[in-house]
């Protein structure tokens, strides 16, 4: 018999071995591995641009108590609450000891994603 004869046999058996094979691929993995890394970094940038345009004009000021984004003082027992808590009085508004906050920021038209947005950016400037 000629190797001719023998071809699609060992072309099948290589097929069923590479279909065997477990793993996932490398490069799958990476691409999910840097969308994720990706995700929280827009989340951020997006959190900025809301920063900017509604939150800084009390919090660059500490207007009504507002913490500064970058003050950890500030924002160390806030985010000792966690991330759910701050988000929460963001959205609805609270009135402290130490100060208030209008329902997000006095900005009605904002989003809970922006908004929350929004905390995440201050809170990463800030530890």
């Amino acid at each position: 018999m000629s190797i001719k004869s023998h071809l699609p046999f060992f072309a099948f058996s290589l097929f069923v071995l590479g279909a065997c094979n477990p793993e996932k691929p490398p490069v799958t993995q990476e691409v999910q591995e840097s969308t994720e890394t990706a995700l929280p970094d827009t989340k951020l940038t997006a959190g900025k641009t809301v920063y900017e345009a509604n939150c800084a004009g009390c919090h660059d000021a500490s207007v009504a108590g507002a913490p500064k984004p970058g003050d950890k003082p500030a924002w160390t027992t806030r985010i000792a609450t966690g991330m759910d808590v701050m988000v929460k009085k963001s959205i609805d508004g609270f009135e402290g000891k130490a100060g208030a906050m209008p329902p997000k920021g006095g900005n009605a038209m904002l989003t809970d994603e922006e908004v929350t947005n929004a905390v995440m950016y201050m809170v990463s400037q800030s530890t």
